[in-house]
């Protein structure tokens, strides 16, 4: 089995015979409100009003989210306690 890592894009692989269990991560995706940014920090608000301000975007993406403006909304993906925002687009609602 051979995977790539969603927080740092590190390859890994391992051998396993077919009929022995792995254990898999369970990744959630959860989108939020883009409500601000600050030293590379998203202030992100979900759907029940709760806010954090835990999550460190990469360049790339705080490029994307400056073309976007106002009214964004960021994927984050969260398995093993880990979070990243991976995406962001324009609002729809």
């Amino acid at each position: 089995m051979v995977a790539i890592d969603i927080f740092d894009k590190k390859k890994y692989e391992d051998i396993c015979p077919s009929t022995h269990n792995m254990q898999v991560p369970n990744v959630t995706r959860k989108e939020y409100q883009l409500l601000d940014v600050e030293d590379g920090f998203l202030s992100l608000m979900d759907d029940g009003g709760d806010v954090r301000s835990d999550i460190k975007a990469d360049d790339d993406l705080l490029k994307e989210i400056e073309a976007l403006g106002d009214g964004a909304m960021v994927t984050v993906l969260s398995a093993m306690g880990r979070d990243k925002a991976i995406s962001c687009k324009l609002d729809t609602k």
